[in-house]
């Protein structure tokens, strides 16, 4: 796998923001946020990391929660639209067909301000063996 390719499915982690979801619900809230399928997990080329593959729900009204990621994350958005909040950066308006990569480590968090889910394919290029995401406080 060429650098190019291990960049673009640290950036398909972006999903990961989303497949945080279970991690990041609110304990009294009997919906969750943010539901997340599985899609895909392999090894990739660099040692001792692997790339998992998303499909993310964002409900409407809802946030995921902030959380960060032990590698990349690179996410697309299928449908819907989302505010990405990003610590240190402004918030960025995301709509279907938009792409992000929010790299390893930061804080970040997704918000859907409309009626309608927002819909994301997810990338994750993470350590094996450590959670996909980690709620901040």
């Amino acid at each position: 796998m060429t650098l190019q390719r291990a960049t673009f499915a640290g950036a398909l982690c972006a999903l990961g923001l989303l497949a945080a979801a279970p991690v990041l619900a609110q304990a009294d809230d009997p919906a969750p946020a943010l539901k997340r399928v599985e899609v895909f997990r392999d090894a990739v080329a660099a040692p001792g990391h692997e790339a998992v593959v998303m499909r993310v729900e964002l409900a409407p009204g809802r946030q995921a929660g902030r959380h960060t990621h032990p590698g990349d994350e690179i996410s697309y958005v299928t449908e819907g639209e989302g505010v990405l909040l990003v610590d240190g950066e402004p918030p960025r308006h995301l709509k279907a067909g938009d792409a992000f990569v929010i790299k390893a480590g930061r804080v970040h968090d997704a918000r859907n301000d409309s009626a309608a889910p927002m819909h994301l394919l997810g990338v994750y290029v993470v350590e094996k063996g450590k959670p996909l995401a980690t709620p901040v406080k």
